[in-house]
């Protein structure tokens, strides 16, 4: 799960956590001036932990979240999903979907061991 920790230093990254990209919090939505984005990955019960421990936690939504760069963070799923892009159309890092391939389903998998990649891709 991927979400937000607003701090005033990047160099002070939360515990248990891994911070994924590292931006300027946009000035339309900063509480004081040289705030730190740190988009962050953790488990389901990271955000709630960390805002107990005293540290700003905002949730992300579904879209875009531009990084200091050209790149940025696209988010889905309410932080379930998302990419780390170094541009619109690059990506750099995801965590998408799993496609569940049953062995049970001869158009996804051939035998149990290989999975049918154009089904996994393509969805056909």
């Amino acid at each position: 799960m991927m979400f937000i920790v607003r701090t005033q230093s990047a160099d002070s990254a939360p515990p248990g956590v891994r911070v994924a990209l590292v931006r300027a919090t946009p000035s339309i939505v900063a509480e004081r001036t040289g705030q730190i984005d740190l988009f962050c990955i953790g488990d389901d019960a990271a955000p709630e932990r960390l805002r107990e421990d005293g540290w700003t936690v905002v949730s992300v939504h579904d879209g875009w979240y531009k990084a200091d760069d050209d790149g940025g963070v696209v988010i889905w799923g309410q932080g379930l999903y998302w990419e780390i892009r170094d541009t619109p159309f690059s990506v750099k890092e995801a965590v998408g979907p799993v496609p569940d391939a049953s062995a049970d389903d001869p158009a996804a998998t051939d035998g149990g061991t290989e999975v049918n990649v154009r089904r996994v891709i393509f969805g056909v």
